[in-house]
């Protein structure tokens, strides 16, 4: 696996850490990959590879809560008003006024409240799994697009964000749960997507119900018992990614899910443009994802208003699509690249 280079970063008068890696050339393009729950910075080296080959400098950090980064245990830390100025401390350490912003799951509760708050710092936006428009203004906007002939709200109260309610009413319980295995929840977490699921309940929208993921059970599946075959994620990524999750624990990822109403508070007050993106957008959907579903649910919709250039990708893969699908996403991404953004050949 190519070697990419570390650094951490200093901010809020030394209070704070911002863990980073980063390959290309100096003068390249800035693609900042910003990852979600749960993830590091590595977890993107296919992309980070990929495009830094094509000429563009590539950053992932350790988003705050993560890795190398600070992971108190405040809650406050990881509302989208905090996370966001790790994001444009960083830029402006990266000598830089814009980037183009990529992100993937809760990286794009931060990739939309950025382009919400601060547009002038993009010269692109893409956006992996959860469109704009939505989760960035919190779980209550969320719910107002489940399906519900999916999800009949006497039987599925949250649709399939059930396991986001669980958070709110069973933190501390929810958390220890994946602290007592971490390397059979990851393992589990990164299988491939199954077209099967498509169309119905998904598997965390009992989670209020069952008291807990994977029907209430006491821990998680261990690592042994799930097949190489169905794992996406390659062994050192993933022993990587374990390591770090052991590190900070899943307190302060699991706390992102904690500041829905701050989150949504912070959007609506400070939005420009009346929330509409001016600047190209690519929303790459994962086909096969029963959360973040936009097959089966109106999710995607809002985006389609809000976004005056907007590139759809769909992607036959489940939820972690940049590593179960790299090639693919990395393709959809150049191919954006060229024809909306850079105005260049960006194909190897």
């Amino acid at each position: 696996m190519p070697s990419f280079s570390e650094h951490d970063l200093v901010y809020e008068d030394g209070d704070k850490t911002l863990h980073y890696l980063t390959a290309g050339p100096e003068d390249g393009e800035l693609m900042v990959f910003m990852h979600g729950w749960p993830g590091i910075g590595k977890t993107w080296h296919n992309q980070l590879t990929d495009f830094s080959k094509r000429g563009f400098k590539v950053v992932a950090p350790d988003m705050p809560g993560y890795g190398g980064s600070t992971a108190r245990k405040v809650a406050s830390d990881y509302a989208q008003e905090q996370v966001i100025k790790a994001m444009l401390t960083l830029l402006k350490h990266l000598g830089r006024n814009q980037a183009i912003w990529v992100a993937h799951d809760w990286g794009c509760g931060t990739l939309w409240t950025l382009a919400r708050t601060h547009p002038e710092v993009f010269k692109a936006a893409c956006g992996m799994t959860v469109p704009y428009g939505v989760l960035e203004l919190g779980l209550d906007e969320a719910l107002k697009y489940v399906n519900r002939d999916i999800y009949p709200e006497d039987q599925y109260p949250w649709g399939q964000w059930s396991y986001q309610a669980y958070y709110e009413q069973e933190f501390e319980k929810a958390t220890a749960w994946f602290d007592k295995d971490p390397r059979g929840f990851l393992k589990a977490g990164f299988t491939k997507g199954n077209p099967k699921g498509v169309g119905k309940p998904g598997p965390l929208s009992r989670t209020v119900e069952d008291g807990g993921w994977m029907g209430g059970a006491e821990k998680p599946i261990p690592a042994s018992m799930i097949p190489d075959e169905y794992v996406t994620i390659d062994k050192e990524t993933l022993d990587e990614l374990v390591a770090a999750m052991e590190k900070t624990g899943f307190w302060p990822g699991n706390a992102w899910y904690m500041n829905h109403k701050a989150n949504r508070a912070f959007n609506l007050e400070n939005q420009k443009n009346n929330a509409h993106l001016k600047f190209p957008v690519l929303f790459i959907e994962a086909g096969y994802d029963t959360v973040c579903d936009t097959v089966s649910s109106t999710l995607a919709e809002p985006q389609k208003e809000l976004c005056e250039d907007l590139t759809f990708v769909s992607i036959a893969a489940g939820h972690f699509v940049p590593v179960e699908k790299p090639q693919e996403v990395n393709s959809a991404i150049a191919e954006w690249l060229e024809s909306k953004v850079s105005g260049k050949k960006s194909l190897l």
